[in-house]
């Protein structure tokens, strides 16, 4: 069984990769370690190790990205961390701000046979409560494409699908104004000037957001 370092970077390698537009998926060696909070050097030696298992491609000069194997343990570990995060709003009662520490701890620790328990008890649920994805126990993970809130035309009724920022403050901001991952939206302005956007969830006030935090909301179209 992998080692909580091995699989925090098997995830964190493939999360990064989500984030690439280049077809390689290529991960540079030093955005994979601030990610990571390591120096380049520690991360540069856990890199070879992994590569040495077959977990993961490396060179040198263009960075690291995962195997088909790598990336088999890192969709499971995924599915671990978002079946936790919900398993702890729904059964225990956790606002959702919260869960994600609490699951980065328990996901290493918890059995197949405890997961599958949990995936049944929630009723084999799509999604975390941030709107993640959660990866199917066999099979690829292919995520539906969603956009951007910054990138929303005005007058557009969208349906919040994620929740990109998993920081406590953040999502209690989102809380506070409705912007939960299923609730409809309404984009009332967007002011291209000064870089904002104003939304409007069904009973909430309005709110106007800078272009950093409409980035971190992925919606989709109202169909």
């Amino acid at each position: 069984m992998p080692t909580s370092t091995v699989e925090n970077y098997l995830k964190t390698i493939y999360l990064q990769q989500q984030k690439q537009r280049t077809a390689t998926k290529t991960v540079a060696m030093g955005k994979l370690a601030k990610a990571m909070d390591v120096v380049p050097g520690t991360c540069t030696s856990m890199i070879k190790t992994l590569a040495d298992s077959g977990l993961v491609d490396y060179k040198p000069r263009s960075g690291v990205k995962l195997t088909d194997k790598g990336q088999t343990l890192a969709l499971h570990i995924l599915r671990r961390h978002r079946l936790l995060e919900l398993f702890l709003v729904e059964a225990l009662g956790l606002d959702w701000s919260e869960v994600h520490d609490e699951a980065e701890v328990l996901e290493h620790a918890i059995s197949d046979k405890v997961l599958e328990r949990m995936d049944d008890y929630l009723g084999h649920p799509d999604t975390d409560p941030h709107g993640d994805p959660i990866p199917p126990a066999k099979g690829t993970h292919m995520p539906a494409p969603l956009q951007s809130l910054a990138d929303s035309v005005e007058h557009k009724k969208l349906i919040v699908a994620r929740i990109a920022d998993q920081g406590r403050e953040f999502l209690q901001f989102m809380h506070q104004h409705g912007l939960r991952p299923g609730t409809p939206i309404t984009v009332l302005s967007h002011d291209k000037v000064v870089d904002a956007i104003t939304v409007q969830a069904p009973d909430t006030d309005a709110v106007t957001l800078g272009m950093t935090a409409a980035g971190k909301i992925l919606v989709r179209q109202v169909d």
